[in-house]
């Protein structure tokens, strides 16, 4: 058997992998984290199991509890299908379950999934990353009630750099995040707050750091939202990327000699 981790995406069914779905499909055993993927992700739910599947929510589960789950699909012979929201490498807590299924001897792999900083985009309808404005993505959290966060990994630090950040598992602390950023990007710059990314009741909040805490206020979204920050998130003032210029040549495109 096989323990196969899945990305769920950020929860529009349509937005699972084909290799996702295939697996949900046939895997005779479903674990799913039902507090941040919906059931609509797992419908299909062995269609192409010779079996009737056991689907199993362990948002209710501890890890010990999980893992207990998976070793006596193990025992049976039977594949899991492990189901993550977003990407399970980012923010997913597979690591400490893959941790003990090497020490169990128990085979796994994972399946990508669109992230929420990608779905945030597409619903923006942008790009994050525009030529001589800002370059890169920085994808971090603020630490609540989870792990504290690294020494130097500072929402300051990140910002200093210019680039665009993506702030997962930190609505409830939107207040200090717009208090130490504000300073380094300034109070005219772009900050978008997206609830419920692709799920049916979405909201998509665009403001500045000025002004989104009194925007998002009345939502009183408490999880389940993500932060973008960056001056890409609204600059039209950009410069074209050389990738399309005419005078840009490469292997596929190449300079046209004159006669």
């Amino acid at each position: 058997m096989t323990v196969h981790f899945i990305g769920a995406g950020p929860g529009a069914p349509d937005l699972i992998t084909v290799r996702g779905l295939r697996l949900i499909r046939s895997c005779p055993v479903i674990l799913y984290a039902g507090s941040l993927v919906p059931e609509a992700v797992i419908a299909e739910a062995g269609l192409d199991s010779p079996c009737s599947p056991d689907i199993i929510d362990t948002a209710p589960l501890d890890l010990d509890s999980i893992i207990q789950k998976i070793k006596q699909a193990h025992n049976d012979g039977l594949d899991v299908a492990r189901v993550h929201s977003g990407d399970p490498s980012l923010y997913g807590a597979i690591a400490e379950q893959i941790r003990r299924l090497k020490r169990l001897d128990i085979p796994y792999n994972i399946t990508p999934g669109v992230p929420a900083f990608a779905a945030a985009a597409a619903e923006l309808g942008q790009e994050l990353t525009l030529p001589n404005v800002v370059q890169s993505v920085v994808l971090t959290r603020t630490a609540i009630r989870a792990s504290a966060m690294p020494e130097g990994e500072s929402l300051e630090n990140f910002a200093r750099t210019g680039a665009t950040l993506a702030i997962h598992l930190s609505i409830n602390n939107l207040v200090p995040v717009v208090r130490r950023l504000t300073p380094v990007y300034g109070a005219d710059c772009p900050a978008v707050v997206g609830y419920r990314l692709t799920w049916p009741d979405q909201e998509v909040i665009r403001g500045t750091l000025e002004t989104i805490v009194n925007q998002v206020k009345p939502r009183r979204f408490t999880r389940t939202a993500l932060i973008l920050v960056g001056k890409a998130l609204s600059d039209d003032e950009f410069t074209d990327s050389r990738l399309y210029a005419t005078d840009h040549h490469h292997v596929l495109r190449p300079r046209v000699r004159p006669a």
